[in-house]
């Protein structure tokens, strides 16, 4: 079974408990197309993935989350004492016609997964300000605010929104050599010829929530 397999979206869901759900652990490849059509960033790319779950409704993908490690480098150092210690909630997102208490449903399934099969201690999550979220579902799901981030930029591109340090993602080549990933060189020449553009950000709400 696939995404597209699974494709039930026009059904009404909001009237069935959530109890009825089931959450599985899948492969980012199993929702890249679900998440690129239903999150607000329309996109996974680079996108670092730990831990991927897929919500069904009998055997119809209608929600996703994706787990990774911190997107900002060093992050990581204010919330534990090992980096390995910390994963970021990356993703999350679910078809419209769910009930309301989905997402936190979601959250807390995969939560109480990665406490019994993962060693990790801590989750942080961002509610996105620049989209008007203000973490609802974090609060409802029992995580702690804990500040916000910094003002920032963002890239807007093709259509979609990247973060700014999209433009400097590498790889080493067969002889040694560091270059820029071709989707950065997109960009990146993009920016310069103006088919893309920075968008100043108001910074995000941080959201923390302790699993040991």
């Amino acid at each position: 079974m696939n995404y597209l397999e699974s494709l039930f979206e026009d059904l009404d869901y909001r009237e069935i408990s959530v109890k009825n759900f089931e959450v599985e652990p899948v492969t980012i490849q199993f929702v890249r197309n679900f998440v690129e059509k239903w999150h607000y960033s329309s996109n996974v790319n680079g996108l670092r993935v730990s831990n991927v779950f897929g919500l069904f409704y009998n055997n119809n993908l209608i929600g996703s989350i994706i787990y990774g490690p911190l997107g900002m480098a060093n992050t990581w150092k204010k919330y534990a004492e090992n980096e390995e210690d910390v994963i970021e909630l990356r993703r999350l997102c679910c078809i419209d016609n769910t009930p309301k208490n989905t997402e936190s449903y979601f959250i807390g399934s995969t939560l109480r997964w990665l406490k019994k099969n993962t060693s990790y201690k801590t989750v942080v999550s961002y509610a996105d300000t620049f989209h008007g979220h203000e973490g609802t579902i974090y609060k409802a799901s029992n995580f702690k605010h804990c500040g916000m981030t910094s003002k920032g930029r963002v890239i807007e591109y093709d259509g979609r929104i990247y973060h700014d340090k999209c433009i400097r993602t590498y790889y080493i080549d067969k002889n040694g050599n560091k270059e820029l990933k071709p989707f950065a060189k997109r960009v990146k020449n993009s920016l310069e010829n103006g088919e893309a553009k920075y968008i100043k950000t108001t910074g995000k709400h941080i959201y923390v929530y302790s699993l040991k």
